[in-house]
């Protein structure tokens, strides 16, 4: 089972099920975690019975919610102690220091720290690792208007003193409003489309998915796409 860490403060919650629709329609067994203090995927992802923790099934997509830990999830599908995980992958969604070591992403075989760069994203995103006792390594999934080299240099400057191995690439994703519009709609409706988001958008979710795979190529993560835009 791989693990999958997104952390950060900056609302992450859609990005990290649309990446886990591309896996599901590559045929992998997929877990979603929410983490996050608020746990807004308890808000935007429909359920039949919510209750304090729960696991639910969206567009096959599994996804828990209001637990503190995996032997919670455990406990809850009724798996034995001994009992190997049917899950292929993990993302987890955190953006506390709490949920980053109760799920142990320590360990996780990929982290990513997303964020866009208004301060209250890059700060208190950044709290969530100022208690690392080890180097982590953490890709960087920047939401930004312009991409500019002077944002990402104002991340790095604030990082300093935090134990963070920055890899020497980054994944840039737009803020714009035709892609949130989207976001928005697939929310009211209860539905995971990609046919009117940005090619820009749709790039960024190919590259987080070709990473998470590693051994799926480019092309036929592109096709995996192509079926979820016609919704077959």
């Amino acid at each position: 089972m791989k693990k999958i860490g997104f952390i950060g403060a900056y609302d992450k919650t859609d990005l990290i099920v649309y990446v886990a629709k591309i896996l599901t329609t590559l045929h992998k067994k997929v877990l979603v975690v929410d983490a996050t203090i608020n746990q807004k995927a308890r808000y935007i992802v429909p359920t039949i019975s919510p209750a304090a923790t729960y696991v639910t099934d969206f567009e096959d997509i599994d996804i828990a919610v209001g637990f503190s830990d995996m032997e919670g999830i455990r406990n809850y599908l009724g798996m034995a102690e001994e009992q190997e995980w049917e899950y292929d992958i993990v993302l987890f969604d955190t953006d506390s220091i709490t949920g980053l070591k109760q799920f142990q992403l320590e360990e996780a075989q990929k982290n990513y720290f997303v964020t866009s760069f208004d301060n209250y994203s890059l700060k208190k995103g950044l709290e969530t690792l100022i208690e690392l006792k080890e180097p982590m390594s953490l890709t960087k999934v920047l939401f930004s208007k312009e991409m500019l080299k002077e944002e990402d240099d104002y991340l790095n400057f604030l990082s300093l003193g935090h134990k963070v191995i920055w890899s020497e690439y980054r994944i840039y994703f737009p803020i714009e409003n035709g892609d949130l519009n989207v976001i928005y709609e697939n929310q009211r409706v209860a539905k995971i489309k990609f046919k009117k988001l940005s090619v820009q958008y749709k790039d960024g979710l190919a590259y987080l998915a070709e990473e998470i795979l590693a051994d799926v190529s480019e092309s036929n993560i592109r096709k995996a796409i192509k079926i979820i835009e016609k919704g077959v």
